[in-house]
């Protein structure tokens, strides 16, 4: 019987990865272009696995392929921050309820909050920050709900990287992240999915103020 052999990363991968993380700590800024050529050229790569790379990016709303303009880094505004929020604060803080009720372990996110913690720069901070939030959703024993999380997950690093670019708030947020993991690893599942709701409502609020109309009733 043969072997099947482990699966070598494709480049298309790689590609993906590289231009997801520039675009989440703020080397490529929304609007800007992305040139499959000049893409390539840096990569060390052909077109073929740069432009498959960007159609994935379309899919997961990072970037916007438009016939006349090309591709481009995702704009981000109010209105598109309050829809990935929307999302945010009506699943978040139920699957961090229903991870603390089942007793998960919360192992990943305190490993996340001190990586963050001790971060020397702004993108292994920000890669930190998210790790954290999945980690106190990953384990709520609903797969599903994790994938759907998992879906908005880049848009809402996106808003946060624009966010942080204009006004950093690392300190504050960081301090709510720790109280939020407190409750959570007290066994308070309601303390924790308000603490992580409140969290939610107020950034996106503090980093696009025309939404607070809109938020305000449900912090």
């Amino acid at each position: 019987m043969t072997s099947v052999p482990t699966p070598i990363p494709s480049r298309t991968q790689f590609v993906l990865e590289e231009i997801k993380r520039r675009i989440l700590t703020g080397r490529l800024t929304p609007g800007q272009a992305l040139v499959e050529a000049e893409l390539a050229a840096q990569f060390g790569v052909s077109k073929t696995p740069v432009r498959e790379a960007l159609k994935t990016l379309a899919g997961t709303g990072l970037v916007v392929m438009s016939q006349y303009k090309g591709v481009t880094v995702r704009m981000v505004d109010a209105d598109m921050a309050r829809e990935v929020y929307d999302v945010r604060l009506l699943l978040e803080p139920e699957a961090l309820r229903r991870a603390v009720r089942r007793n998960a372990s919360l192992d990943a996110a305190r490993d996340a909050l001190e990586r963050a913690d001790a971060a020397d720069d702004t993108a292994e901070r920000s890669l930190a920050n998210r790790e954290f939030h999945r980690a106190l959703y990953l384990p709520c024993g609903n797969p599903l709900l994790g994938r759907m999380l998992d879906e908005v997950r880049d848009q809402a690093a996106l808003v946060s990287a624009v966010a942080w670019a204009s006004s950093p708030s690392w300190e504050r947020e960081a301090g709510e992240h720790r109280e939020i993991l407190r409750l959570a690893l007290g066994g308070d599942a309601d303390g924790a999915a308000r603490a992580l709701h409140d969290h939610i409502a107020s950034f996106v609020r503090r980093a696009f103020l025309d939404t607070a109309g809109d938020q305000g009733e449900e912090a």
